[in-house]
């Protein structure tokens, strides 16, 4: 609401602009005021300048003061050090918008792109203490009144995302809600990289851009990053959001900051006796909803009916399919009820972005990591940083609220990325810098970063207390092939990808259940592979006994007929193929084109689809002649004994290892070709006793017998790990 005593229309907006409460609301507010003000936004380099020049009112001093202080900064040289550089940010999370407002403090020209148009996530986000004096400082309080007030060390996605919108805009950060990236498009001429969005005509396709960071989440990585996954024990996690109505009576309960079974065994024996609901711990916040998250025992859920069949595979214990989701309602509220005594009044869940009650299930112990943070595409002589902040980075674990603590080091240490860029450092220099940095990140805890908060910077020297930024060197950033996808995305033009598609079209044409669109998400369930065998080897395959839903069956049956008869190593498992969030396209470019070649001089006989039945075991299928004999199928990584797919996979003193695998003892980081040397008198398959908390077995891996030169430290291989 506009303030009443006020006679002028821009402090009017002004207050409008600070208590906006959505993100259209902002975007609209902010517009109205710079017409009024007659600033124009797009003028990035002066725009904060003169709005603050034009907007003399004395509400908005403090603001200026904060943000002053902050640009003021060694770090930002003024707003020079990159005001020749146009970053493209993907992704309005805490995290992009985090990215993107120390990019407009560089100098850089910055346009985030978000494809939704609201911020709707109503969970709760734990606070490390220098988030909350970094947040203070872009004023939050301004913006929100309740932050972080007594004790409190928690806010919501949603008024985390309008704090930090606010202060990009004020910025001049160009932000696009509504728009979905949709690829890159490759300079040409005079014009750089370019995206490609949906709608096709939105003006930011005009963009040209030398700089991209990726915040669109775990589900988005782009091109040429490969990820991990971390897993442990099945931990299965459910998260719930009711309506604040912030009456007296929802004032009074008391939040619960985390209680577990090992210090409050009564609570949840007693929890168990009344509703049937067995849980590990729970934690209870209130903010714009009542937030509750809990670890939920697999036994009590089946026993509730909120999963249907046990299964041994988390992906399919945990699908939609598998889930009763009135069941899931009636576990949460019923938990949430007991938790608070009972005292909240009508309890009723808040509504996610689907307009469905904001109630969710995951196994948090499941966690995705990008193997590298950073890299550099080359085209036509114009190159492009690209780098990874947020989810598709790191995901966070959970019980350590490590999500959006670790998601702002990202941005600083992306933005110092940057920094080096703008200022005009060997590319090669700038990743082996970030990669260096990055091997930090995920062992980062409130106690062993830096508590000198008031020095936090982008560098970051000021943040880590032990950071070496050399530790991965140049020459080995070339060797782990950081730069991988531009490898194989510089031999493919777009038409020879149309070319290429329209092969697998005709070759695939007129089979059930078959319909390819494009050379990644349709070959997830396997048919279209099985299809293009069985058009070159017709009655190998019978189509008509393949079922569109066992992916993992059909999958793994063309990858070993393909490797067997045509020595095509697959690119990744059955299982990954079936069920990852986004196939890599370039992955699938490669392994198609294979096929393609091994095909292109024989001449397709289709084969009806009544054939005789030929139903290989989906593992080993049957024998059939081989059109490549000799080729081993037989390839596994070393030191886990594990098959080790063709892009996961290093070759070094004559032994294969899967990345993940290649891995050092004592400090747990990525070794690099030619950073190590070779232990001949390591002994090995010893099992040692350690100490380590859950995270640290998700994030150790397996280790190496090798000494890694960077850190000093001698490496041996441990086949086993056993928690005292």
């Amino acid at each position: 609401m506009a303030n009443q005593n006020s006679t002028n229309p821009s402090h009017d907006l002004f207050e409008q602009f600070v208590q906006a409460q959505t993100c259209k609301e902002v975007q609209r507010i902010f517009s109205e005021l710079c017409h009024h003000l007659q600033v124009d936004p797009r003028d990035y380099q002066s725009f904060y300048t003169k709005l603050k020049e034009r907007l003399n009112y004395w509400k908005a001093k403090s603001l200026w003061v904060k943000l002053d202080k902050r640009a003021q900064h060694q770090d930002y040289q003024q707003g020079e050090v990159c005001a020749k550089n146009k970053c493209l940010v993907l992704g309005a999370g805490p995290c992009g918008l985090r990215t993107a407002i120390e990019l407009a403090l560089l100098g850089a020209h910055v346009v985030v792109l978000e494809k939704r148009d609201s911020f709707s996530r109503n969970n709760v986000l734990h606070l490390w203490p220098y988030t909350i004096y970094d947040l203070r400082g872009l004023a939050a309080k301004k913006f929100y009144g309740k932050f972080c007030t007594g004790a409190l060390d928690h806010i919501s996605i949603r008024q985390l995302q309008l704090i930090l919108l606010k202060v990009c805009l004020l910025l001049g950060v160009e932000v696009q809600t509504g728009v979905e990236f949709k690829g890159f498009v490759e300079p040409s001429g005079a014009t750089g990289w370019m995206a490609k969005l949906f709608p096709d005509n939105h003006p930011a396709g005009k963009f040209q851009f030398d700089v991209f960071i990726s915040a669109g989440g775990g589900s988005f990585v782009p091109y040429g990053f490969k990820r991990k996954e971390l897993r442990g024990k099945l931990a299965i996690g459910i998260t719930c959001n009711f309506l604040n109505r912030h009456t007296a009576a929802e004032t009074q309960v008391a939040e619960i900051s985390g209680v577990a079974r090992i210090y409050n065994q009564k609570f949840f024996q007693d929890l168990l006796t009344e509703t049937g609901i067995d849980l590990e711990n729970i934690v209870y916040y209130k903010d714009d909803t009542h937030y509750f998250v809990m670890t939920a025992k697999k036994k009590s859920l089946l026993k509730m009916g909120v999963i249907k069949q046990d299964f041994s595979d988390a992906d399919k214990l945990l699908a939609q399919v598998n889930v009763d989701q009135e069941a899931l309602l009636r576990y949460a509220y019923d938990a949430a009820q007991f938790s608070t005594g009972h005292c909240l009044p009508d309890m009723q869940f808040a509504q996610n972005h689907a307009g469905q009650p904001d109630v969710a299930m995951f196994d948090f112990t499941c966690m995705h990591r990008a193997e590298n943070a950073s890299l550099v595409r080359e085209r036509k002589g114009k190159k492009l940083l690209m780098g990874l902040v947020g989810d598709c980075l790191v995901e966070p674990f959970w019980p350590l609220g490590t999500g959006i603590a670790r998601g702002f080091l990202a941005a600083f240490d992306t933005a110092w990325m940057v920094r080096s860029w703008g200022k005009g450092r060997p590319h090669m220099e700038v990743l082996a810098e970030r990669e260096s940095i990055y091997q930090l990140l995920s062992q980062t805890t409130p106690e062993n970063t830096s508590k000198k908060y008031s020095a936090f910077s982008i560098d970051p020297a000021t943040r880590y207390q032990h950071v070496n930024l050399n530790s991965v060197k140049a020459f080995q950033v070339k060797n782990i092939n950081i730069i991988y996808s531009f490898y194989f995305y510089s031999q493919y033009s777009v038409g020879a990808f149309e070319v290429l598609l329209k092969w697998c079209q005709q070759h695939t044409a007129g089979y059930d259940r078959v319909n390819v669109k494009d050379l990644n998400q349709s070959w997830r369930s396997g048919l279209a592979l099985c299809a293009l065998i069985n058009t070159f080897r017709p009655r190998v395959i019978d189509m008509s006994s393949l079922e569109e839903s066992n992916a993992v069956y059909n999958n793994q049956l063309a990858f070993n007929l393909l490797e067997r008869e045509l020595g095509i190593l697959p690119i990744m498992s059955a299982r990954e193929m079936s069920f990852m969030g986004q196939i890599d396209k370039l992955s699938m470019v490669h392994y198609l084109t294979q096929i393609h070649d091994a095909f292109n001089e024989r001449t397709p006989t289709k084969a009806p689809l009544s054939a005789p039945k030929v139903n290989p075991d989906p593992v080993n299928p049957d024998p059939e002649p081989s059109l490549a004999p000799g080729i081993s199928s037989n390839e596994e990584c070393y030191f886990c004994c594990q098959r080790v797919y063709v892009l996961e996979r290093i070759s070094t003193e004559g032994k294969l290892f899967h990345r993940s695998c290649f891995t050092c003892h004592q400090c747990g980081t990525t070794l690099r070709l030619g950073g190590y040397t070779f232990n001949q008198h390591t002994v090995t398959n010893v099992i040692y006793r350690v100490q380590m908390s859950l995270l640290n077995l998700l994030e150790a891996g397996f280790f190496t017998r090798f000494y890694n030169r960077t850190t000093s430290c001698y490496c041996t291989v441990e086949h086993h790990v056993t928690v005292q």
